[in-house]
């Protein structure tokens, strides 16, 4: 190993930082002065990590040097100490800069503490993970399953406001606060946005003999099938006796929103059911676009089912006009929002906005990063996120999976603790933790694992199911168990495409 040539790369390193101090200098004047130590970390980790330093990352380790895979939270702080010793086993002395504004290791752990008591209203001295369970509609009448879930380790109960309506709502709030009052243990209220629902309204079929198109059940697929997705109410019959449109195929599928079909484009990806269905777009035409099916792990696509399309531009709205007819409710009744469809720092501004005209800076706010879109923009998100307090990320890994692909998921995670952990920002891990056991009573060995994982996560969510008290006790001690073992990650550092564009897209509106 040539210690004088890793001397060499890491004052580049550090060199590029002070140079570019001054853009972090600028982005600190735009955040909420909670933030201002974060937000400049952060942009520091993009500076780095858009640089592939595993070569360095190898040979300080191998020196005995604490490596720079572990920093994320304190990076100015991990460089500067690293060169400093590598200068010293070459024969050198050297200090830092030490004008700059920065954090070391304790001072970031404390900030990610700070935050995460923030998000969650709670009193945690060190970290730990807490626990957030979806409430079954069962809960309007079972007060004693929040008792049992609360006993068990949930501190957050969830309310999804896709489905049920107020009064549903409120008879599950009116037992949370009975069943805290009971307990004199705090139950935090976290409400999802329901966004945009992407799903299949309705599929039809074409019936020869009586020349007409019938709603059915479910449709079966197989490779090679050929779909056509068509606009709400277009498909232009009259019950049994209108002359069929020649474009329609066998299977029409009727989805949801109308814009999805005037923002596809020929040869995009079109999945349906979490992923089970895949098919490519062959052509469009006015109200309709054509589909053959590339790949199916399911027999039967039904109504209510997901749409996912990762490769198109949608031009959908990140706040619909239900999402804005919720939000007074959500206001004054939850501790925390979720807000399910952003994708770039603009979404970020409109949720405050609204937010704002309700006079409510107190609402913790968690975006839900669930589209390709929101991950490749995440680091702009983190930073016009940080206008304001009490802010978290969810991995939504369901959508995301589909999004960014199966195979890619458990690296896009990854990346997101990172960035999150470079701006001390907390993270809730979520969707299908311990799935089969909550709804079974048994956990695979895969589940075990990934809870495993989850600690790494300052929150993780349960969704429901029968066992769901079981579930949640599981959790809870592997948490503990793993919380004694591990803080966040180390990795090897290779370059980042999401440290790239997030540096372009900051450098594009911080730079003179």
């Amino acid at each position: 190993m040539d210690i004088k040539k890793l001397e060499t790369e890491l004052e580049k390193i550090y060199e590029n930082l002070l140079n570019n101090e001054s853009i972090a200098d600028r982005i600190v004047t735009s955040v909420h002065p909670q933030y201002k130590s974060s937000a400049k970390n952060l942009y520091r980790y993009l500076l780095l990590r858009s640089l592939d330093i595993r070569g360095i990352q190898s040979d300080l380790s191998e020196i005995g040097i604490s490596s720079l895979g572990s920093g994320a939270g304190y990076v100015y702080e991990n460089i500067s100490n690293a060169l400093k010793l590598v200068k010293l086993l070459n024969g050198k002395t050297w200090e830092k800069n030490s004008s700059l504004e920065a954090i070391g290791y304790t001072g970031s752990k404390k900030l990610l503490v700070k935050h995460a008591n923030d998000l969650f209203k709670t009193e945690s001295g060190e970290r730990d993970t807490e626990i957030m369970v979806t409430m079954p509609d069962e809960v309007t009448t079972n007060k004693n399953l929040i008792t049992k879930l609360r006993l068990a380790g949930m501190g957050i109960a969830r309310l999804n406001l896709s489905h049920g309506n107020e009064k549903l709502w409120k008879k599950i709030l009116k037992n949370i606060d009975s069943v805290k009052q009971e307990l004199n243990l705090p139950i935090n209220v976290y409400m999802d946005l329901p966004g945009p629902k992407i799903r299949i309204s309705n599929i039809y079929t074409r019936v020869e003999i009586e020349r007409s198109i019938k709603s059915i059940p479910f449709l079966k697929i197989h490779k090679g099938t050929q779909l056509l997705l068509i606009k709400p109410n277009s498909r232009n019959l009259s019950e049994g006796n209108t002359k069929l449109d020649p474009a329609l195929e066998n299977a029409m599928i009727e989805v949801s929103l109308p814009q999805i079909i005037d923002d596809l484009k020929v040869g995009q990806s079109v999945f349906f059911d979490d992923g089970a269905i895949s098919a490519k777009v062959r052509s469009i035409s006015g109200n309709s676009a054509s589909l053959v099916v590339k790949n199916s792990y399911k027999k039967k696509l039904r109504p209510g089912k997901g749409i996912n399309l990762p490769d198109t531009h949608l031009s959908l709205p990140s706040l619909t006009p239900e999402d804005l007819q919720l939000l007074p409710f959500i206001s004054a009744n939850a501790d925390l929002i979720g807000y399910s469809f952003v994708r770039n720092a603009a979404d970020v501004s409109r949720l405050y906005e609204e937010l704002d005209k309700l006079g409510n800076n107190d609402i913790g706010v968690v975006f839900k990063i669930e589209n390709r879109t929101a991950f490749e923009n995440l680091p702009s998100i983190l930073f016009r996120a940080m206008n304001r307090p009490n802010i978290g990320v969810m991995i939504a890994r369901g959508d995301l999976a589909v999004e960014v692909g199966f195979e890619r998921i458990s690296e896009v995670q990854n990346e997101i603790l990172w960035l999150c952990e470079a701006a001390q920002i907390p993270v809730i891990w979520a969707t299908q933790v311990l799935d089969t056991m909550a709804k079974k009573g048994m956990a695979t060995r895969a589940e075990i694992s990934d809870a495993t994982i989850s600690a790494q996560a300052e929150c993780v969510m349960l969704n429901k199911g029968p066992f769901i008290v079981e579930a949640t006790k599981t959790l809870r001690n592997v948490l503990i168990r793993m919380e004694a073992h591990s803080q966040k990650t180390k990795k090897t550092l290779r370059a980042l495409k999401v440290a790239k564009k997030g540096l372009k897209d900051i450098h594009k509106e911080f730079q003179q």
